[in-house]
Parts: C-alpha cells; sequence; structure tokens
C-alpha cells in the first residue's frame, strides 16, 4: 500500500474531513475554526469544504461552547469541540466534571453524551504560562471521560472516528509541538485501538513510560542510551483514561527498570499513578525504584532557556535510565 509524506496537523484534519463526511451528525465548534482555520491551523480549509453549518465559529466563551456540545450530543449529533489550549479549557471544567463525565451515571443509564473535545496542550513554543500547561493528569482523573493522547501521525489521524463512536465523552489532547512533525503515513486498515498503549522501541534494560509530546524527547533519549549499551523500551501510554495496565506491567517484567515521562508537574501527576499502579501490581518484578522526569513546579516561563529547562529533555531523561539501570544486581 502506497505511504503519502504528511504532517500530524493535516492528519488531524483528513481525521475531521472523513467525520464529516462520513456522517451528516458530526459537526466542528470552537474558537476560530472556520475562515481562520484553527488556532493551529488544524480546521484550515473545512469551512469552504462543508459550510458554516457544520464548522461552527462560536463565541469565546470556553464554558459556554463546550456546554453547547454537551447538549447538542445528548440530543444526538455528534459534536466535535475544539478548545484553543488546555489553559483555557478551566473555563469549562464544570461542563465537563458536573454535566458531561456525570449525566450517565446521574441518570441511571438513560442519557448518553457523545461529545468529543479537542485541545491543543503543552509547551516548548514560547507561548508562557497561560498557553503552555500540561493539564493531562486532572482530566485523567476524572471518571465518565476517556483521554487519549495522539504522539503519532497514525494516531493523529486514526484516534477521532473511535472517539466519535464512544457514546460518552472523549477529550482529545494534541501537543503543540507535534503539529509540524511530518512524516510517512500509510493508508487506513482498519479501526484504530485506543484502548492499548504501544510499545514504540523494544528494549531490555529499562522501561521508558511517556505520552504525547514526550514521545520523540524519550526516543531521542533511547538514543543516547543505545550508544552506551543500553537497551531501553519505550511505551506511549495513548489512552490516560483508561490507563493499558496490562501493557504497562508486561514491559516491567521484561525490563525490571521503569522510568515514567511526564510534562505536567510531578507533585500529584499523572506520572505519580502509573508509578502507584507499577509499585502495586509489579512490585517483585522491580529491580530498581520506579524513576520519573517532570516538569519543574513552576509557570511554564516565556524566555526560552528557561523554558527548555523547566520541561523534561533527553538528556534528563537518559540520566533517570542510566540511575535505574545502575541498580543492576
Amino acid at each position: 500500500m502506497e505511504t503519502a509524506t504528511t504532517t500530524y496537523r493535516e492528519a488531524l484534519r483528513e481525521a475531521l474531513r472523513e467525520a464529516l463526511s462520513a456522517d451528516d451528525r458530526v459537526f466542528l465548534m470552537g474558537e476560530d475554526v472556520g475562515k481562520y482555520g484553527g488556532s493551529f491551523g488544524v480546521s484550515l480549509g473545512l469551512v469552504e469544504e462543508f459550510g458554516p453549518e457544520r464548522v461552527r465559529d462560536t463565541p469565546l466563551s470556553e464554558s459556554a461552547f463546550v456546554g453547547t456540545g454537551i447538549g447538542a450530543a445528548i440530543a444526538g449529533m455528534r459534536p466535535v469541540v475544539e478548545v484553543m489550549t488546555v489553559n483555557f479549557s478551566l473555563l469549562a471544567l464544570d461542563q465537563i466534571l458536573n454535566n458531561a463525565a456525570t449525566l450517565r451515571h446521574m441518570s441511571g443509564g438513560q442519557l448518553s453524551v457523545p461529545v468529543v473535545i479537542r485541545m491543543t496542550t503543552g509547551a516548548g513554543r514560547q507561548l508562557a504560562a497561560q498557553h503552555s500547561h500540561s493539564l493531562e493528569g486532572w482530566y485523567a482523573h476524572i471518571p465518565g471521560i476517556r483521554v487519549l493522547a495522539p504522539a503519532t501521525l497514525e494516531d493523529a489521524r486514526g484516534m477521532l472516528a473511535p472517539a466519535l463512536a464512544d457514546p460518552d465523552p472523549v477529550v482529545i489532547f494534541e501537543h503543540g509541538s507535534l503539529y509540524n512533525v511530518s512524516g510517512e503515513l500509510a493508508p487506513v486498515e482498519g479501526p484504530l485501538d485506543v484502548a492499548s498503549a504501544a510499545v514504540r522501541r523494544s528494549g531490555d534494560d529499562v522501561t521508558l513510560l511517556t505520552y504525547g509530546g514526550s514521545l520523540p524527547k524519550v526516543l531521542a533519549a533511547a538514543d543516547l542510551l543505545a550508544g552506551e549499551g543500553i537497551s531501553a523500551e519505550v511505551v506511549d501510554l495513548r489512552s490516560l483514561r483508561p490507563l493499558d495496565d496490562a501493557t504497562i506491567m508486561a514491559s516491567v517484567a521484561r525490563t525490571h527498570r521503569a522510568v515514567v515521562v511526564d510534562e505536567g508537574w510531578r507533585t500529584g501527576s499523572l506520572a505519580a499513578e502509573v508509578s502507584a499502579r507499577i509499585a502495586e501490581q509489579a512490585f517483585y518484578e522491580l529491580d530498581a525504584p520506579v524513576g520519573r522526569v517532570c516538569s519543574a513546579e513552576v509557570p511554564i516561563p516565556y524566555a526560552r532557556h528557561l523554558e527548555e529547562a523547566a520541561l523534561p529533555q533527553a538528556e534528563g531523561i537518559a540520566a533517570a535510565a542510566r540511575e535505574a539501570v545502575g541498580h543492576r544486581g
């Protein structure tokens, strides 16, 4: 089958195009998604193709338009709601937590809320503190929603369709540093399995677990380690709620060491949850304490050198892996 060179941004756009074409109930709504093409260019050209009824610009009120999307989903539509950045999604957290995530439970199973909420997350682009945080762990804390983090071109294209088919709310986090990443993308071969983590690189000495925008850094760290004779296995979590415990524990059982890389803050982080699960389920497989590499506990700085210092980087990830492997018996 032929492959095509594309970008993460274009893969997301193709997924939206396919969804809008396949189902008249699907529509896209959010800030500047129409003629402007989305704040990060993902929806460029879609309003010309599908019209303003299917690609809807909204007022700058996250609570209002996320709530509208929830109502449309309850009424039988399949809305895709775009929130400009994860920081701004906090203005809609009441709608997501108190409405979307709870209505199936509170209605005794009578109501479904099949809404998909996309948002840009993460730092590394000098957009300062109000546009750069990684709050995926906050959403992964909420029962009643599925949380996805596409890190590859295949996942960027493939996660939307199963998300739209889910009867419950799905939140998809797109890391801003990935939009320009390009590569070869093969034609679709079937539905994407969004429930499973993916082993992106096999290894024997240490498991590096991550998701989203940190995956390229973790793969770079694995390359550094390979040059030193350390074989690192890289696991892309992909689904942050629910987590794929089976793949995580199987990898730890092979390597007997684990380092979790998370762009969120260390305290109360998704990395802490993954570490705790490893301790609960695979304690006797471990030959070293579980390591964590997270962002510095500060608001993300604007200055590039400070921003880079605050974020997990390949050398720091490699250093944590070396420390874990240093515990060889």
